[in-house]
């Protein structure tokens, strides 16, 4: 018996306005890491804030933990389950590390009893224990991102949507990042990871969605990704090669499978 999918588009459209972004998406995610690739432009934030319910898709189906989001009151409910990091995010300045990691607890109901200690391990996950009382203000802008990164996996959501996560991180810390995705996955989480680091998909990831002009270019593993490398592809490594020979392929797969 196939797994139910933490989230399925079938046949999303979506824009702003008249303008479309993503056209006649089909789409599937299953627990474990998947990478989202895609030059500027492609459709990648706006495919994370559709999986987010952020913005409802203009034609087709969305679907959630196996249930159809029709309505404000479905979103609401997906959303206890769905931690997002998007590219910019708002705080309060005057609210310490802690204050802005519990308030996200409290935005996606995880109980009381609760809050507290999953605020506490998502900071530690994070590098930020000892930061726990500083001012919002006071953080660096890769603290911040690691704030950010705390606020999504707080309290352990089943579907997690990374948008440019490792942005400000130095190596290091970047390679804790991917453990500690990896380490979502094993939990039994989907993480969505959207990035323009190829290194980091080949690092982290199962599976990995090239994006181009709202389409899906191409879908599989990070190895099968290499092996799409041609002779002539621009890139320093054959995943960046097999990224770029993908981006000449326009044909869209059949609903591809995370």
């Amino acid at each position: 018996m196939s797994p139910v999918p933490s989230a399925r588009l079938a046949s999303v459209s979506q824009g702003y306005g008249d303008r479309r972004i993503i056209e006649n998406l089909d789409l599937r995610l299953l627990p474990g890491v998947t990478g989202l690739l895609g030059p500027n432009g492609a459709g990648k934030t706006t495919l994370l804030r559709t999986l987010a319910t952020i913005a409802p898709p203009q034609d087709g189906t969305l679907e959630l933990f196996g249930a159809p989001v029709r309505s404000e009151r479905d979103a609401r409910r997906a959303r206890r389950r769905i931690g997002y990091l998007p590219q910019d995010f708002g705080y309060y300045p005057a609210f310490t590390v802690t204050d802005f990691v519990r308030y996200c607890a409290w935005l996606r109901e995880v109980p009381d009893r609760k809050a507290g200690p999953a605020t506490d391990s998502a900071l530690a996950a994070v590098g930020l224990a000892e930061r726990a009382r500083h001012r919002m203000r006071s953080l660096s802008g890769g603290m911040l991102r690691r704030a950010g990164i705390a606020a999504a996996i707080v309290g352990s959501p089943s579907l997690v949507l990374l948008d440019e996560p490792t942005v400000g991180l130095d190596p290091a810390q970047r390679l804790d990042f991917r453990e500690l995705i990896r380490s979502l996955a094993r939990e039994g989480a989907a993480v969505l990871l959207s990035t323009h680091l190829v290194e980091d998909v080949g690092a982290a990831c199962d599976h990995v969605l090239v994006l181009n002009d709202g389409r899906v270019v191409h879908s599989g593993t990070p190895r099968q990704l290499a092996e799409q490398a041609t002779p002539t592809a621009p890139g320093d490594s054959p995943l960046e090669r097999g990224y770029m020979a993908a981006l000449g392929n326009r044909r869209a797969a059949e609903e591809p499978t995370c």
